[in-house]
């Protein structure tokens, strides 16, 4: 039987182990609600770093949205600026270069609502609004008077070359100039940029708003720049045209000018030439008559038809008879210039041979040449053999050079004829040792009864219209001659004349 004692100890142990099972239970749960607790912690934390990361991500869509809009501003406004600088770059006339500034709608697209470009007027001593973009006439005349009356400020801002800028919500480097241009212009937000052509004046460009939100960023700013360069560099461009077109206007002017002075100047060295070569004609046919007379008279008392006659009457003579052949000669040269010169020689142009010329003037002239021991040769190219020319006037033109060779070649000297084919044409070149032409004789030797100036000349007869003649003939046959000397080391007269086969 169990006695209360019993029971009691019972109850107490029964106590014990149900105290000690909820010890254990209370303990367990306690550890659960430390995991537990664990958890929440860490999931708090992710809560919170999921938070932050959301919030992370709102940003940075935010300003990947902003950076989007920034970038297809500035896409828009590079597009529309390209516009504007293709529009304006045409153009080759400033006053249309700033009417295409303010009539397309390109320069909107930029994302100012007005501008404004001055230049400035060094004669009149003030600035020049050239364009107004958004501005009412009243305000026009405002800004005006407003610019010219601060004009050193703008003056200096194109000398420093560089841009300026400010916002309503800014602070700008000059705020009373920045107030001051905010109110004459009635924007909140503006940029100024200057204007620079190499060429005359310069000025500068303003783009404004109204709007109070608007930021004004590098980018803002670096579009007006460069829509203010290309300006610049459409006004040197359209100042070079019109310097360019004034110089040929001018041009233009002088030569016309200067074509009908000679026009009317080469009139009346026609009308001199054709008197001269009239005059000539007309005086060498009068010299003829009374020099035939004489040479007549004083051939008929040589031959001694009217009698003996003494040694000293028939030395003198003689002497008038050799002077009115040497006159005679001259009046005839005289008469072929003046006949070639007027045109009423005509050239009896024929395919001829080189060599059969050059070998009978050789042997017409062999006597003189051998009188002084000079060595008389030619030598003709394959290529040149043929020309088309005059046969008694070529004659005349070798007889001529080769003579005054062999009168201006000292004893034992040497004379050369040469024939070659240059350009289409037969180039004849005639080479002497002789005394040679002094430089600044050489343009002259061609001209009618001119003569060098030595003791040479002084020694040797001659009447100056040999070259002369020769000139007109060669030129009569579409060729051209010079002359290449130096004194003492003889001459080669060159000259040209047309070719067949």
């Amino acid at each position: 039987m169990l006695t209360f004692e019993m029971l009691t100890n019972i109850i107490g142990i029964a106590s014990l182990l149900t105290i000690i099972t909820l010890a254990m239970v209370i303990i367990s749960k306690g550890e659960r609600i430390k995991q537990l607790q664990g958890k929440i912690a860490t999931l708090e934390k992710s809560l919170n770093e999921m938070d932050e990361q959301a919030k992370l991500i709102v940003r940075t869509d935010m300003e990947l949205n902003k950076t989007q809009d920034e970038l297809d501003k500035k896409m828009t406004g590079l597009y529309a600026l390209q516009i504007l600088s293709r529009q304006i770059s045409t153009s080759l006339e400033e006053s249309q270069i700033f009417k295409i500034l303010k009539e397309t709608m390109s320069f909107q697209e930029l994302g100012f609502e007005k501008a404004c470009a001055f230049l400035w007027d060094s004669l009149e001593g003030k600035f020049i609004l050239h364009t107004d973009i958004g501005c009412l006439e009243d305000a026009a005349e405002s800004i005006k008077s407003s610019v010219n009356s601060d004009k050193e400020k703008y003056l200096g801002l194109i000398k420093e070359a560089k841009s300026f800028s400010c916002t309503a919500s800014s602070e700008c480097a000059d705020e009373q100039f920045a107030q001051e241009i905010k109110e004459s212009f009635g924007v909140e937000s503006f940029i100024i940029a200057p204007v620079l052509p190499k060429e005359g004046n310069q000025g500068f460009m303003l783009a404004g708003t109204k709007a109070k939100d608007t930021v004004i960023n590098k980018g803002d700013q670096e579009l007006i720049s460069i829509l203010a360069n290309q300006l610049g560099e459409a006004l040197e461009n359209a100042r070079l045209f019109e310097k360019t077109w004034r110089a040929q206007q001018e041009l233009e002017r002088k030569v016309t000018e200067r074509t009908g002075d000679l026009t009317k100047a080469l009139g009346e060295v026609k009308t001199i030439s054709k008197r001269k070569s009239d005059f000539i004609s007309a005086v060498s046919h009068e010299l003829r008559t009374p020099l035939t007379s004489i040479k007549g008279y004083a051939s008929i008392l040589l031959a001694g038809k009217l009698g003996a006659l003494p040694a000293e009457i028939r030395e003198r003579l003689d002497k008038i008879n050799r002077h009115s052949d040497e006159l005679v000669h001259m009046i005839n040269e005289l008469l072929d210039i003046a006949r070639i010169e007027s045109g009423k020689v005509g050239m009896k142009k024929e395919s001829l041979e080189l060599q059969g010329i050059i070998i009978g003037v050789i042997e017409l002239l062999s006597v003189q040449a051998k009188e002084k021991e000079i060595d008389l040769s030619y030598k003709i190219a394959e290529q040149a053999k043929f020309v088309s020319a005059d046969r008694e006037q070529l004659k005349r033109v070798f007889i001529n050079i080769v003579s005054n060779a062999i009168k201006f070649t000292p004893p034992k000297g040497k004379i050369t004829i040469q024939a070659r084919k240059i350009d289409n044409m037969a180039q004849l070149d005639i080479s002497d040792t002789g005394y040679g032409i002094p430089q600044e004789a050489q343009e002259a030797v061609f001209e009618e009864f001119y003569r060098v100036d030595n003791a040479i000349n002084q020694e040797i007869r001659g009447t100056g219209l040999g070259l002369a003649l020769v000139k007109r003939i060669i030129e009569a046959h579409n060729g051209k001659i010079w002359l290449k000397s130096k004194a003492g080391a003889g001459s080669t007269f060159s000259f040209t004349l047309p070719q067949t086969n």
